[in-house]
């Protein structure tokens, strides 16, 4: 009886300090753990890069390095260059709202509407306060960005450390995490297959696809020269990445102002970029997703929004990927190949 209560005392304390352990872990990565999680999600973008390097080199530190300088020139170049344009056309675009004349094309396009002046003032009022206070939004997160500059120099620190390991020890580290797992090796398989599965459809078939609509469209903007255009390409880009959006509700009104001011060549080339943005989706997602799970476009939607809330702007990512995961669970729990809102392409 005393043997038995030793080792059911045992049991439990053992329990109570790994819980105490992982709690107390929890809050010490706490601050740093969307850090964390953005390595790893960069990690499985590159990861097929760093494979193809890997075969070559026969180094897995010099491969990791050489991904490591490839994402960082990507990163570090665009906003060495583009940060002082961009700085300097919100300013411009928050000047602009503050003088700028909705009621006018307005009534050109829809006369019978605001045929009234009370309520075409109202409007006008309406529309000058939300764009003002978007372009206000938007100097204030670069000001934020700024002034945050050491904090976000650590983050970012944590990020290329953790992108770094992963690459070089994911292996190591996938099977530590299947030896912790408590399903049986079918139940194993099957998780990480759809885990896979729906990783690569949210980065890959949401998020670089919308990544690239978005980057068409901003091609437009700029040829075409649109007033601002980088700014307007990072909407596009913002736009693209939300699934039932799209770059259409960025493109479109561009088109329509710049066809109100008389620049019918601009309106006609903005209008045929955003078209081929748009459609261009047909393409490449087969190329992305083919043969892979994918999550239907409302959940996607819903959790992209909710993951904004709650985690921030990586919470575009994360906001799909957690609701994912759940639904895989549950499919397995189910010990069905699927009910609707994981689908097989």
């Amino acid at each position: 009886m005393i043997k038995i209560d030793e080792e059911y005392y045992v049991k439990v304390m053992s329990a109570i300090i790994l819980i105490a352990l992982i709690i107390l872990s929890f809050f010490v990565l706490k601050p740093i753990l969307l850090s964390i999680v953005l390595g790893l999600l960069l990690t499985f973008i590159f990861l097929p890069i760093y494979k193809w390097l890997y075969k070559r080199i026969k180094s897995k530190n010099i491969s990791a390095f050489l991904i490591i300088v490839l994402l960082l020139l990507l990163i570090l170049l665009p906003i060495w260059f583009l940060t002082p344009i961009l700085i300097q056309q919100a300013f411009k675009i928050f000047q602009l709202t503050q003088q700028i004349d909705f009621i006018t094309p307005l009534k050109a396009i829809f006369p019978r509407l605001f045929a009234s002046q009370q309520f075409s003032s109202e409007v006008g009022s309406i529309l000058s306060s939300f764009t003002s206070g978007v372009a206000n939004s938007l100097l204030q997160s670069l000001s934020k960005i700024i002034l945050n500059f050491p904090a976000l120099s650590l983050h970012f620190l944590v990020v290329m450390f953790t992108f770094f390991f992963a690459l070089r020890d994911g292996d190591q580290m996938l099977e530590y995490i299947k030896s912790l797992l408590p399903f049986s090796k079918e139940v194993e398989k099957k998780l990480f297959e759809y885990s896979s599965g729906i990783t690569k459809s949210v980065l890959y078939g949401q998020i670089i696809i919308g990544l690239i609509q978005g980057i068409i469209a901003g091609i437009g903007f700029v040829i075409f020269g649109v007033p601002n255009a980088l700014v307007i390409t990072l909407l596009a880009i913002a736009a693209g990445v939300f699934p039932i959006i799209g770059t259409a509700i960025i493109w479109v009104p561009v088109a329509i102002f710049m066809l109100v001011g008389g620049n019918n060549v601009s309106a006609f080339g903005v209008t045929l970029f955003g078209l081929l943005s748009s459609s261009i989706d047909n393409f490449l997602r087969p190329i992305f997703v083919a043969k892979t799970t994918k999550l239907h476009s409302s959940v996607v939607l819903i959790s992209m929004i909710g993951g904004l809330f709650f985690f921030g702007i990586l919470g575009f990512i994360l906001g799909p990927l957690i609701i994912a995961y759940l639904l895989i669970i549950l499919e397995i729990y189910r010990k069905k190949p699927g009910f609707g809102l994981i689908t097989k392409e």
